[in-house]
C-alpha cells in the first residue's frame, strides 16, 4: 500500500498517465514474462528516469515487483542527484527519490506567502559534522576561529557550524519577499540559499512544525557591494580540488552587467551569487534548523537583502 501511494505521488507530480490493460488468461503453465531474468530488467531499469520507472511498474504486477526493488531506486536517486552513496539512510530510497524530485521545497511547506520563485541547484554531501558558512568567496579562505558567532561574522563574514547531519544535502536558490520592503532602497525581494538534508521532508518533526528555523547570526555590509554571495562548505573538504572551482568566480558568476542569479554545486559545497548594481550595502542572515532542541542541524539558510 505504501509503495502504491509513492507511485501515485510520482505520477501526479510528473504528469504520468497510466492505462488499465485487459485481464489476460494464460493457457501455458509459464507466463511469458518469466522468460525474462530479473537481473536483466533490474539492469535495464538503471537507464530509466523516475517517470519511466513508474510507468514500467504500472504495466503489470511482475514489473511492479521488479521496479520496486530498493536497489533500483537507490541507483536512480544517486545517479540523478550525482552524489556518492551515504553510509546510512533512515527511509526507503523510493521515498527519498519522491521527496527530492516531486517539486517540493521548504517554502512550499511553510511561509508560502513569502515565496516568489525558486530553482533547484543540485545536491552535495556532508561527510564531516562541520560546515563553513560565508558571504565571501575570495581566496585564501579565512576560517574563523572558534568563538562568538557574531564576532566571526563581523571579522571575516563567515562562521562555522557544528553538529551537521552527514549525508546527502539538496540545495535550492529561493527568491522571497523582503521583510522590510517598505524601505525606499529595497527592491522588495531577497535571495536565499536554502540547503536541507535529503530526509528532512520525511521527518515528523519537520512535518508537524516542531522543528523551526533559528537565526544564528547576521552580518551587515554598509557600502557598495558588487555581488550578493552565499556559500556552504563541508569544512573537511574545503581545500580539495573538487571545491576549488567555486572560488573561480569568473567561471560561473557571469559578466558584471548580468544580474541574473547564478549558482554552482560541487561534491562537498554549494554557492550562489547575484551581481548587483549601485547599492548601499546588504544584510546577510544565517538560519539553521535542528532536529529537536539538541539534535543535529538538518537545514541551513543564507539570505541577502539590500539595505
Amino acid at each position: 500500500m505504501e509503495k502504491e501511494r509513492i507511485g501515485t505521488r510520482l505520477r501526479r507530480s510528473r504528469g504520468i498517465c497510466g492505462c488499465s490493460s485487459p485481464r489476460c488468461s494464460y493457457h501455458t503453465p509459464r507466463s511469458i514474462f518469466l522468460w525474462y531474468e530479473e537481473d536483466l530488467w533490474t539492469y535495464i531499469a538503471r537507464f530509466l528516469d523516475g517517470k519511466s520507472l513508474v510507468m514500467l511498474g504500472t504495466t503489470n504486477k511482475w514489473f511492479n515487483s521488479i521496479i520496486m526493488h530498493e536497489s533500483v531506486w537507490k541507483f536512480a536517486c544517486l545517479r540523478d542527484l550525482q552524489v556518492p552513496s551515504p553510509p546510512h539512510v533512515s527511509h526507503s530510497w523510493i521515498k527519498l527519490y519522491a521527496s527530492a524530485f516531486d517539486g517540493s521545497h521548504s517554502y512550499l511547506f511553510r511561509q508560502q506567502e513569502k515565496h516568489i520563485d525558486w530553482i533547484r541547484i543540485g545536491a552535495f554531501s556532508f561527510d564531516s559534522p562541520f560546515a563553513l558558512l560565508t558571504e565571501r568567496l575570495s581566496t585564501p579562505v579565512r576560517i574563523p576561529r572558534e568563538g562568538n558567532l557574531d564576532n566571526m561574522l563581523e571579522s571575516c563574514g563567515s562562521c562555522v557550524l557544528k553538529n551537521i547531519k552527514s549525508g546527502i544535502w539538496i540545495a535550492d536558490l529561493q527568491l522571497v519577499r523582503c521583510p522590510v520592503c517598505d524601505l525606499n532602497t529595497c527592491d522588495g525581494t531577497m535571495q536565499t540559499l536554502d540547503a536541507r538534508h535529503i530526509e528532512l521532508f520525511l521527518c515528523d518533526g519537520f512535518r508537524n512544525g516542531s522543528w523551526q528555523y533559528e537565526l544564528i547570526g547576521s552580518h551587515k555590509i554598509q557600502n557598495n557591494v558588487k555581488g550578493a554571495c552565499g556559500a556552504i562548505f563541508d569544512l573537511q573538504h574545503i581545500s580539495e580540488y573538487s571545491t576549488a572551482g567555486i572560488f573561480n568566480l569568473k567561471s560561473w558568476t557571469g559578466k558584471t552587467s548580468d544580474c541574473q542569479p547564478k549558482a554552482v554545486i560541487a561534491l562537498h559545497a554549494v554557492a550562489v551569487n547575484t551581481n548587483l548594481q549601485k547599492n548601499e550595502g546588504i544584510l546577510v542572515k544565517y538560519h539553521a534548523m535542528r532536529a529537536g532542541n539538541e539534535g543535529k542541524i538538518v537545514s541551513i539558510r543564507i539570505s541577502q537583502q539590500l539595505l
